[in-house]
């Protein structure tokens, strides 16, 4: 349920409240039977009842969401800092790939799409970004595992990423 929707509801529950006060008043001065003013005491004391839940969980629900904002930001400005800290490293590691598949002798295709394979494309995905076919992509890998002397892309990611591992990870 959204806001407006719960405030709907609270504005239509308080509003039952109030007409079966009057209600209540008005059939006191006419002297109407003591069980038919219960009902519609009961009918008060449940709509209050609502309105009461409806506000506790409106609120409730404002807090979390002013709490995950400020999460959601506090992440944001620390995937801010990330970047701006390892973008020196980052730049590095991108020529070293870019001189390493240049000394593979890829041509420019094939070292679009190792790139992307290092990224975690698809053989799908890698011929939707170079409108290519899946075939095409599937072909250009082989050339380059088979230039670079590896067997697949597992591999060709590990040839890159095995020494930026920390000593104590898993060999």
């Amino acid at each position: 349920m959204n806001t407006k929707e719960r405030w709907f509801i609270i504005f239509t529950l308080i509003a039952i409240s109030t007409l079966t006060t009057f209600d209540i008043v008005t059939d006191l001065r006419e002297g109407v039977t003591w069980w038919h003013v219960l009902v519609e005491a009961f009918v008060i004391i449940a709509a209050a009842i609502g309105v009461i839940y409806l506000l506790r969980g409106t609120f409730s629900l404002i807090h979390k969401l002013d709490d995950e904002r400020e999460f959601s930001s506090n992440l944001k400005t620390e995937n801010l800092r990330f970047k701006e800290q390892s973008k020196k490293y980052l730049e590095g590691l991108s020529q070293n790939i870019d001189e390493q598949l240049s000394l593979w002798t890829l041509s420019k295709s094939e070292k679009e799409v190792a790139c992307l394979l290092l990224k975690g494309f698809s053989f799908k995905e890698i011929a939707n970004v170079r409108n290519t076919t899946e075939k095409t992509a599937r072909t250009q890998s082989a050339a380059i595992y088979s230039k670079a002397g590896l067997a697949n892309r597992s591999q060709l990611s590990a040839y890159f990423l095995e020494d930026l591992l920390l000593p104590n990870t898993i060999v």
